[in-house]
């Protein structure tokens, strides 16, 4: 497994996931429009095929791994987009997440 491929492929995967659902949300909940949540919706899809690309071969590990990719990545996406002001509970949650991803996926394991 190439970490680099690894990791940009986390990132995109969180990109696709994190960018539909907030289209979904921005069309729904703020009434802008079912042309984003349909957007939305094929983001979503995408994220779904983009996990898979995950050179590991093991789904539970990937999504469990990828879980804290999509935390720390849902507290940036809200940042950026949505003017939200982490606190430092937040950024040393996102932290712990992202241990646990280096844990979970990059960990040296035997055979």
């Amino acid at each position: 497994m190439t970490l680099a491929r690894s990791v940009l492929l986390f990132g995109l995967a969180a990109l696709l996931e994190i960018g539909g659902a907030w289209l979904v949300w921005q069309g729904v909940r703020e009434h802008r429009g079912w042309l984003l949540v349909g957007l939305g919706m094929v983001s979503l899809g995408l994220y779904g095929l983009v996990v898979t690309l995950q050179p590991e071969l093991h789904f539970g590990r990937v999504l469990a791994a990828y879980g804290g990719v999509f935390v720390a990545g849902s507290l940036l996406w809200a940042v950026a987009l949505d003017g939200f002001r982490p606190d430092r509970y937040d950024l040393a949650g996102a932290a712990l997440c992202l241990l646990g991803v280096v844990v979970i996926m990059y960990a040296p394991r035997g055979g």
